[in-house]
């Protein structure tokens, strides 16, 4: 499968599951319905590997890989992010959670010595400026208090969390592990992280029996995590965490196209200039530029003879 197509995958459906998220809301805890999500998820994505006879044994410093991928990637930042949004409204969660594309090109100098270059720090400061625009009409009469303050910053280390989580699946990546099996076990670390935190916060394992919740958990489960995990962490070991991560800056500009699509949302001008910049980025982020030809003295020579 093409680059291209993993990201298109990525960004629509992760852009989807805003609306999906919504029919979470309500009967049962955020970190229970999060545990049935990758208890799920883990489930049926064993079932796969074993129809495919693809190898799930691993060795226990591999397993060490997994829980910190869980951890990361299919735990805290979860946990974070949905408590985030006790304090602030989604449209500041969004903006906070873009900053893991500055956060994945951070990490990744850190950890893999990859330099970003101008061209994808250019695309980065295009996106979030897109991003803060695209949502500054729902953002401006939010005054600064405490509960605003401490919800920011649960979002911001939510995306950070999820940052390392990249890091951890490029790295699980480069040592040989593969994808499918990696996602299976971590979303089963993931789902066990968030149930003993569940417990500890004293939840109950309630169960919303309705059509909507029901739905939209089938829908989270096989789309917003089987797929679209697959899709952006396969994505990540081929061009790196700091250009795959300007998918999480793409897909609430899908969200806001879906929404005007399927709920009528109406089209100004912040929704275009954040969504015209928000593209210009992508170009820069994901463009690949052609170094021009560079012949030699004896390649001169050889064209002269």
């Amino acid at each position: 499968m093409s680059n291209l197509v993993l990201y298109l995958i990525t960004v629509l459906v992760w852009g989807s599951t805003w609306f999906a998220i919504e029919f979470q809301l309500g009967t049962v805890e955020p970190e229970v319905s999060i545990v049935y999500r990758y208890a799920l998820a883990s489930l049926l994505l064993f079932g796969w590997c074993k129809y495919k006879r693809l190898d799930l044994s691993f060795k226990l410093r591999e397993h060490g890989w997994f829980i910190l991928l869980g951890t990361f990637l299919f735990g805290l930042n979860y946990f974070l992010a949905y408590r985030a949004q006790i304090y602030i409204t989604s449209a500041l969660n969004a903006i906070a959670f873009s900053t893991i594309v500055w956060m994945n090109i951070l990490n990744a100098r850190i950890w893999f010595g990859v330099r970003a270059g101008r061209r994808i720090l250019s695309g980065s400061l295009l996106g979030i400026a897109g991003i803060v625009i695209l949502f500054a009409p729902q953002i401006r009469d939010i005054s600064v208090t405490d509960a605003v303050f401490f919800g920011s910053m649960l979002a911001v280390i939510g995306a950070l969390t999820a940052s390392f989580g990249n890091m951890v699946s490029q790295g699980a990546q480069k040592s040989g592990l593969p994808v499918v099996q990696s996602n299976a076990w971590g979303m089963f670390y993931g789902a066990l992280l968030s149930a003993i935190t569940s417990v500890l916060a004293g939840h109950t394992f309630s169960f919303d029996w309705s059509a909507g919740y029901i739905g939209s958990l089938v829908y989270l489960t096989v789309f917003g995590s089987i797929i679209a995990f697959g899709a952006y962490l396969t994505l990540l070991g081929r061009i790196g965490a700091h250009k795959a991560g300007y998918a999480m800056v793409m897909f609430p500009v899908a969200a806001l196209i879906l929404s005007m699509v399927f709920e009528g949302f109406k089209l100004d001008w912040p929704i275009v200039v954040g969504t015209l910049l928000v593209l210009a980025g992508n170009i820069f982020v994901l463009e690949k530029r052609t170094e021009p030809k560079r012949i030699d003295n004896c390649d001169a020579a050889r064209a002269a003879g």
